[in-house]
């Protein structure tokens, strides 16, 4: 037998996890390489960025996802702070394809993927398989949103997220008040395209400094929203503080080393479609 052996599966977790659902906001940005090879360097050596044009290209992914057990059901939110990358092993297998293409899909040898720097996540189990499974850089952190929603008045497409700072005590998470970084991106009125750009391979690199590579397939189409010079200010990143040796906030430094004043280049979406619906009562005389 050749090859590598696949990495282990530790108690008590199973693979694939399944999605019951999944609410997902993605921003992407087209920044100056140069500090992103550098955080590249040191957190995943075994990759390299992509090249768009002579851009890199910096990723926001915030996730609201279900996931049911045996015993019961579980809520996530979290959101990455991703590059797109590739190993630097399989760069003579690369497609040469432009920003636009990527976005939409056309690498079907899916070796453009996400390299994690920073996960920020408000479920402790969900915290530990990440790191664990994946070798993702996973840390504490919580969620205030406004999202679309079919359980409102009126549905409008506009999208926002802030995290806050979260700390894991032995009884759970313990929320901060600080604000570490938002984002809302108002979609409204934008044209959207139907896009399978799944299964998006994420990488991680483990403690020995082994690459791993975990794609997530997402079974209906997102939708793309290409931005331009007159749309870029639909989407508003805003950051807070950062604090000195703190690994949760430090994803604070280091959206503003990679983004500078990069305007965000396009917005996907998905949101999972309900599968039920509780009408409105009526009375019987």
């Amino acid at each position: 037998m050749t090859g590598l052996p696949l990495p282990p599966v530790p108690e008590p977790y199973h693979l694939p996890f399944h999605y019951g659902a999944l609410h997902n906001i993605g921003v992407d940005y087209l920044v100056d390489p140069g500090p992103v090879h550098e955080l590249l360097a040191k957190r995943h050596p075994a990759l390299a960025a992509a090249d768009f044009g002579g851009r890199a290209c910096v990723s926001l992914n915030y996730q609201l996802y279900f996931a049911q057990y045996p015993t019961g059901g579980g809520i996530t939110q979290e959101v990455e702070i991703n590059v797109i990358a590739h190993p630097r092993s399989a760069a003579d297998r690369l497609p040469a394809v432009d920003y636009g293409q990527y976005a939409r899909g056309h690498d079907q040898t899916r070796l453009l993927g996400i390299a994690r720097l920073h996960v920020l996540c408000d479920n402790p189990l969900a915290i530990d398989a990440g790191t664990r499974l994946y070798a993702e850089p996973k840390h504490p952190g919580w969620f205030t949103t406004v999202l679309p929603s079919l359980n409102a008045a009126a549905v409008h497409d506009r999208w926002s997220f802030s995290c806050h700072r979260a700390t894991l005590e032995p009884d759970g998470l313990r929320r901060h008040e600080e604000e570490l970084f938002s984002l809302e991106a108002d979609l409204a009125g934008l044209d959207g395209e139907p896009i399978i750009n799944t299964p998006v391979t994420g990488y991680g690199t483990d403690p020995e400094g082994r690459l791993l590579a975990g794609p997530l397939t997402v079974n209906q189409p997102y939708r793309l929203h290409p931005l331009d010079v007159r749309t870029a200010d639909r989407v508003r990143l805003t950051l807070g503080g950062h604090r000195p040796g703190d690994r949760t906030a430090e994803s604070t430094a280091d959206l503003a080393r990679l983004l500078g004043n990069a305007p965000a280049a396009a917005v996907w979406t998905y949101q999972s479609a309900p599968v039920a619906a509780h009408h409105r009562p009526y009375y019987i005389p």
